[in-house]
């Protein structure tokens, strides 16, 4: 069983590919504070001394440390034994859905989530994090990085410069993008 890790952009989240499905579809978030009966999975990861942030993919796993751990090398070895043993285990990593399915949407909302699906989510996850879309009214996206992107120094950068550009190039209507 392989499990590799990958640096991301922002230097306190590491991204841990499974190449296993961990997932079927979106993502699922946890921190110290969320409610992790959902996932033992990620209430393991988040015991380990410096972890703050889980998030699960389909097929990888970002874990986010402490602002200030010196080096990822005494969080590694825990981090990979935990997700061995679970993929070993062959349990769900997420128990019940993290993400809510929307119910019922605009044709503009319906459009910004297909651009956010097809053109932005595949690259934010490259960087082992997600984007969830959170509304849109009056022109304004409001939407909310996770994972590695949530804490990243340049987040800032990617929703102004990078997914405000996508979206208000694809659909007219939208005309800025804030984070909720």
């Amino acid at each position: 069983m392989a499990i590799e890790t990958e640096f991301t952009p922002n230097p306190n989240s590491m991204k841990f590919n499974t190449h296993i499905t961990l997932l079927e579809s979106g993502s699922a978030f946890f921190t110290k504070e969320s409610h992790m009966e959902s996932s033992p999975l990620a209430a393991k990861l988040l015991a380990l001394p410096g972890v703050t942030e889980v998030l699960i993919k389909r097929d990888f796993v970002t874990v986010t440390r402490a602002a200030g751990t010196e080096t990822w090398s005494a969080i590694i070895p825990p981090v990979m034994d935990i997700l061995e043993a679970h993929l070993r285990s062959a349990q769900p990593a997420v128990l019940e859905s993290a993400e809510k399915k929307p119910v019922d949407q605009s044709d503009i909302e319906r459009r910004i989530r297909q651009v956010l699906d097809e053109q932005i989510r595949p690259a934010v996850a490259r960087d082992g994090g997600d984007i969830i879309f959170y509304g849109y009214q009056d022109g304004v996206v409001t939407l909310h990085l996770q994972g590695a992107c949530s804490t990243c120094p340049s987040s800032m950068a990617t929703l102004k410069s990078g997914v405000e550009r996508l979206l208000c190039d694809a659909i007219p209507e939208v005309r800025e993008v804030v984070q909720a």
